[in-house]
This record gives C-alpha cells, sequence and structure tokens, in this order.
C-alpha cells in the first residue's frame, strides 16, 4: 500500500461519491480528537467552522475534516459526518451532550457530470462509514469532479482527482497530506515537466496556462474563470502534539507544497485552503522540519492527484496524455 496519511496514527479517511453526477466526499477522521489548525489563501474559499480553528478560539480538537464537491450546497455533507460522530459518543462535551467539531471545505465541480446534484447527510455518513487505513486515489470522493487548467473553458481543461502521500522523519514523526486537486492552473511536477493542465485547441497536447496569461491576446474572460468555479483543497496531519497556533503554522507552511506543483495558484477564482490536524502522540520536532516535510509531502500528493485520475466526463487526464 503507498505512503498515504493514514500512516498517521488515529487518521482514518473514507470516501463516498456519485459517479454519475461526479461529486462526492471524502473525510478525514479523528473521532478521539486532534488539534487543528486551517490556512485559506484562494480568493473564493467555500467553508465551514474554519474560524473555531483560530487559536484565540475555545474548542481545542476537532473531530474530522470535511472534503466535498458540490460548491456551497456540497456542505450539507458535513451534517451526516456529525451524525455518525454523534452516534459513536464522539465530540465537545458540553456536558447535556457531546458536539462533533467538523471543519470542513468544498469545491466547485459543476461544470462537469451533473449541475443539479450534490453531496448530502447521507453520502457524508456513507464517507464515514467506509473510512479506513487504505486510501484510493484518483476520480472519487471529494475528487470525483476535480478538473484543472481551465483557462480556456471546459472543453480544454483536464481531468483530475484525489491523491495522497505521507513521511516518517528519522525521529519517528509521521507526516501526511490528501489533496483535491480543482484548480484554474496547471499541475507540474515540482522540479519538472507538466502533468495535467490547458489543453492546446490547435494540437490537443499540453499548452501552458501561465504563457496564456502573459499573451497579448489573453481572452479577456477566462473560460473557466468565474469565482469560486475552481480551488485545491487539502489535509495535511502528524502524530507530533502541537499546538492550536503551531497546527495553524504548519497549514501556512504546507501551503507551499501547493505553489510548487500548481500554477498559478491563490488567483480570485480558487478558494484554496488547508487544513492541518495534530493527534499528539509523540513529541514535536522544529517547526522548520515539520513544516518543510509538510510541503514536500504535499507536493507529493497534488502530483499523484493529477497521475491518479481517469478519463471522466469527456476529459482526458494526465495518463490518456502521457501513454
Amino acid at each position: 500500500m503507498p505512503p498515504s496519511i493514514t500512516a498517521v496514527p488515529g487518521i482514518t479517511v473514507g470516501h463516498a461519491h456519485d459517479l454519475a453526477a461526479l461529486t462526492g466526499v471524502t473525510v478525514v477522521l479523528t473521532p478521539h480528537g486532534a488539534v487543528g489548525g486551517v490556512d485559506v489563501r484562494g480568493g473564493a474559499p467555500g467553508t465551514r467552522e474554519t474560524d473555531l480553528l483560530a487559536p484565540e478560539a475555545a474548542v481545542q480538537e476537532v473531530h474530522a475534516v470535511a472534503l466535498c464537491g458540490g460548491s456551497a450546497m456540497g456542505l450539507a455533507a458535513v451534517t451526516g459526518v456529525v451524525d455518525w460522530l454523534r452516534a459513536g459518543g464522539f465530540g465537545f462535551d458540553v456536558g447535556v451532550t457531546r458536539v462533533p467539531i467538523v471543519p470542513a471545505a468544498v469545491i466547485f465541480d459543476l461544470s462537469i457530470g451533473a449541475s443539479d446534484r450534490f453531496p448530502d447527510a447521507a453520502m457524508g455518513y456513507a464517507a464515514c462509514v467506509a473510512a479506513g487505513m487504505s486510501v484510493e486515489e484518483g476520480c472519487l470522493g471529494a475528487g470525483a469532479g476535480a478538473t484543472v487548467g481551465k483557462i480556456l473553458g471546459m472543453p480544454w481543461a483536464m481531468k483530475s482527482g484525489l491523491g495522497t502521500w505521507s513521511e516518517t522523519l528519522p525521529d519517528g514523526t509521521t507526516v501526511g497530506a490528501l489533496v483535491v486537486v480543482n484548480a484554474f492552473g496547471d499541475v507540474r511536477y515540482e522540479a519538472g515537466p507538466p502533468i495535467a493542465g490547458v489543453r492546446d485547441p490547435a494540437t490537443g497536447g499540453l499548452a501552458n496556462t501561465m504563457a496564456l496569461l502573459r499573451a497579448p491576446q489573453s481572452p479577456p474572460s477566462f473560460g473557466g474563470g468565474r469565482e469560486g468555479a475552481n480551488t485545491t483543497i487539502a489535509v495535511v496531519a502528524t502524530d507530533a502534539t502541537l499546538t492550536k497556533a503551531e497546527a495553524r503554522k504548519l497549514a501556512q507552511m504546507a501551503q507551499d507544497g501547493l505553489a510548487r506543483t500548481i500554477s498559478p495558484l491563490h488567483t480570485p477564482f480558487d478558494g484554496d485552503s488547508v487544513f492541518a490536524l495534530a493527534t499528539g502522540l509523540r513529541p514535536a520536532p522544529p517547526m522548520v522540519i515539520l513544516g518543510s516535510i509538510a510541503a514536500e509531502v504535499l507536493s507529493r500528493a497534488v502530483e499523484r492527484a493529477a497521475l491518479a485520475a481517469t478519463g471522466l466526463g469527456g476529459l482526458p487526464a494526465a495518463r490518456d496524455l502521457h501513454r
């Protein structure tokens, strides 16, 4: 089994999806609690309960992070995650009951598949039921409708999906990442050629979004450039013991991994958000080490999200062009 975010003790992952509508949910479960942080940099985010992750907020632990398709409507899936956690007796103890804390973020996947079917509470619950240590990658869960390279519109975009990776440091600390890549821009190897992105209408091969942005004839109304029509959302996790402020710094440093593999990034059309989870099972190495490795791990997960995608919805995937 390839390294994945579930190599971090205390983390499990579950997917649920509708492959006819090309939308879905991926849940990163930490039912016994994890310290959480978030870094939101895109100009058009769709999120839930991110304010609770601020270091000054009272709640100290979260019990899951939900990544959802369906744009803002897909946040309904979080209700099912909360219901599953409550049924298991998990959540923040408020005396009269337990309240599960489930931050979430969405991608816009309505331009592919069906635009009138969204993740709902039943799908969120099903993702929790399916959670385990094995993490399948590609066009499933929240990555079912993910696409990249949309500067010329959907006819010249490519299919993307969901990827994951992990690394264990010499001191035994584990860092993992899971990402849904639904970017306006292109995906490339951190130090190498492009993997997936906008296609050249003349040849069908890969073009270059940055070159198109620099061109004098750059399209005045970008085909995939509606605010909120894109977004890369990710979770990085570690078994290190962190404060909420340190978890936020981990998320901030991990964002560098997106910048190394997605170009352009954090545009007004993207809602890029990275969550961080710390299960607190071992002492933390210095943040300069932990955050730097998290960025590397997230870069690998982005590459895998593009490489694992299959051609759904009439769009080619990287494996179609690189055979």
